[in-house]
């Protein structure tokens, strides 16, 4: 009984078909947004992981240096 109404609420289909066109420019652009956002964490995140890397080598360096010593 309420379900034809509850659609009506989320789901709208224009009768003019030039209503399509914003919405799909406005979904290009936020698409686009999200793919460069996307690719913005990733390629920090790869430069984080290197410098963690790069921080555990030295650290394992440094106590293979430190455990020498103490022998």
């Amino acid at each position: 009984m309420y379900q034809p109404f509850v659609l009506s609420l989320f789901l709208y289909f224009p009768e003019d078909k030039s209503e399509y066109g914003p919405a799909a420019i406005t979904f290009i652009i936020f698409m686009i947004g999200a793919f460069l956002t996307m690719r913005l964490i990733i390629k920090v995140s790869k430069r984080e992981a290197q410098k963690a890397k790069e921080l555990e080598e030295k650290l394992i360096s440094g106590q293979r240096t430190q455990g020498n010593s103490e022998h």
